[in-house]
């Protein structure tokens, strides 16, 4: 019994890794991954979520950048929709539960010709209890949003990751600025 199972283990390994798998970010920073989230600017993004959401997305592409926190060839605009709805109403009229929203449209953008080379959206929510203690209320609000921004920082990114890996966004692909090299 033991042999059979060693066997169907030896088995599926083989077959897992003819499977076409590899790393996404293949080389380290040499890859093409790090080589296009390097060239990565986040541009300001309005309000307090968007403060939140750029430092996220600015912590998460530094370290492809070596440090320096900005990419020159291209850049990234994100545009956000912040929404609280209330929901869960007591007989009273009183809302005890609320959902918060965050959608980013963005979109990345060769920074000298201006052409949009990816264009996409990310999305996340989160539940809040309502309590009677307004201060409670909304400081689980600002907290969700801080969660919201972190979750949508992490889809940009990995999204803009398989972009790299699949080829979009390589200095060959973006096209030259007119009259420029």
């Amino acid at each position: 019994m033991r042999s059979l199972l060693v066997s169907a283990l030896v088995a599926a390994s083989l077959t897992v890794g003819g499977c076409g798998l590899r790393p996404l970010y293949a080389n380290g920073s040499k890859g093409a991954v790090a080589q296009v989230l390097a060239d990565v600017d986040v541009a300001p993004i309005e309000g307090h979520s968007g403060f939140l959401v750029r430092n996220a997305l600015r912590d998460r592409l530094q370290a492809t950048q070596g440090g320096e926190g900005a990419g020159k060839r291209l850049r990234l605009d994100v545009r956000l929709e912040d929404a609280i709805t209330g929901f869960g109403v007591r007989a009273d009229d009183a809302v005890t539960r609320e959902r918060r929203t965050l959608r980013a449209r963005y979109q990345l953008v060769d920074a000298a010709s201006g052409e949009v080379i990816l264009d996409a959206t990310a999305f996340s929510d989160a539940g809040i209890d309502v309590v009677g203690s307004e201060y409670a209320t909304i400081a689980a609000e600002s907290s969700a949003l801080e969660r919201l921004a972190s979750a949508v920082a992490d889809q940009i990114v990995a999204r803009l990751a398989v972009f790299a890996d699949r080829g979009g966004g390589q200095a060959a692909d973006v096209p030259a600025a007119p009259g420029g090299q």
